[in-house]
């Protein structure tokens, strides 16, 4: 929903439904697979109704979540393609992190480090994916090593991909403006022009408020 007409669509309903099943996916298997990580954390087993369901339920959740994801990587691979102003971007970040925002270059809808993010996911899902399947005893009779060896690199991935999306999460908050795009689909204009001003000229067609002074209050 639109808080005013002149804001701008981000993502559609449908990108913010599968991104939410995908959020709450990770959630619920991260509490599940921490559970059986370290016995210090067995008691989250509850959440799940004990030990026994959480292990059955634990691989089902984790297709729902695979599934949502192939989903989402279809509808953004393109647009997470890293090009020459991202490399620029990459380089650039110690003057962003000092809140040097005029040295960066111009990005579209992505920055450098929002596709970084994505391929870095893609890698922690399939690693998750493979494994997790090696691992589901229920359906696979393999051979103890194999099962052993995807086990430590289930774990990895895993930490790999925790380690990711508090980076994710980080980036939504520290970025003020960012986490509505994800809850009500939209944008300010002056959020947009001021963080990917390449994507808001290809929304509006205003190129020449691209020469102006960038500027944006938080919220605005």
């Amino acid at each position: 929903m639109k808080s005013k007409t002149r804001d701008l669509q981000r993502y559609t309903a449908g990108e913010r439904v599968n991104h939410w099943v995908v959020a709450i996916s990770f959630v619920l298997l991260a509490l599940s697979g921490l559970a059986f990580f370290h016995p210090s954390f067995f008691f989250m087993t509850n959440l799940f109704g004990g030990g026994p369901w959480t292990r059955i339920l634990h691989p089902y959740i984790g297709l729902v979540m695979t599934v949502g994801f192939v989903l989402m990587f279809f509808r953004f691979w393109q647009l997470n393609i890293i090009r020459k102003n991202d490399v620029e971007w990459l380089r650039n970040v110690p003057a962003l992190v000092n809140g040097e925002h005029e040295k960066m270059p111009p990005v579209d809808k992505y920055n450098g480090g929002q596709k970084v993010l994505f391929w870095m996911l893609v890698v922690c899902m399939a690693g998750l994916l493979v494994t997790g399947v090696l691992m589901w005893r229920a359906w696979w009779n393999l051979p103890v090593n194999v099962v052993r060896a995807a086990a430590l690199l289930h774990a990895l991935s895993a930490f790999g991909l925790i380690g990711l999306i508090i980076a994710h999460i980080y980036a939504a908050i520290w970025t003020q403006g960012t986490i509505r795009a994800m809850t009500r689909g939209t944008v300010t204009r002056a959020w947009a022009r001021f963080h990917h001003p390449l994507w808001y000229r290809r929304m509006t067609g205003d190129t020449a408020d691209l020469d102006k002074p960038a500027s944006h209050k938080h919220g605005a």
